[in-house]
């Protein structure tokens, strides 16, 4: 049976930029992760080792976000590659990452890249 997982608005405090302020600062940042995954078993044993361990992905989102990247596009797909490789039921993934008030010289609530795969 496949299921979907979800770990909504995942907050955090980042350098990820292109501007030299950007890395030297920082911003926050919102991660959305979405898994559809082969975890049926799980529903009928009750056993955390028939699912994907919600924890064990929010620990390589933060691990991802600690490395500074210039673009939201390779921190996604860093954060992608990682959850694929780390938890085999995944069948298909999705991840967004937020830059709140981007500096554009404008009032902008996020800029956001989804990658799926």
């Amino acid at each position: 049976m496949n299921a979907v997982i979800e770990l909504k608005s995942m907050k955090f405090y980042a350098f990820h930029g292109v501007a030299p302020q950007e890395r030297a600062v920082g911003n926050r940042f919102v991660v959305d992760v979405w898994l559809k995954a082969d975890i049926g078993r799980a529903a009928e044993t009750d056993c955390l080792d028939d699912t994907i361990d919600y924890a064990a992905v929010y620990a390589v989102v933060k691990e991802e976000m600690a490395q500074p990247s210039q673009l939201l596009e390779a921190v996604a797909g860093r954060i992608l590659r990682a959850l694929r490789g780390r938890f085999p039921r995944i069948l298909q993934a999705k991840v967004s990452v937020a830059k709140r008030n981007p500096p554009f010289g404008g009032d902008v609530e996020s800029a956001v890249v989804t990658l799926e795969g």
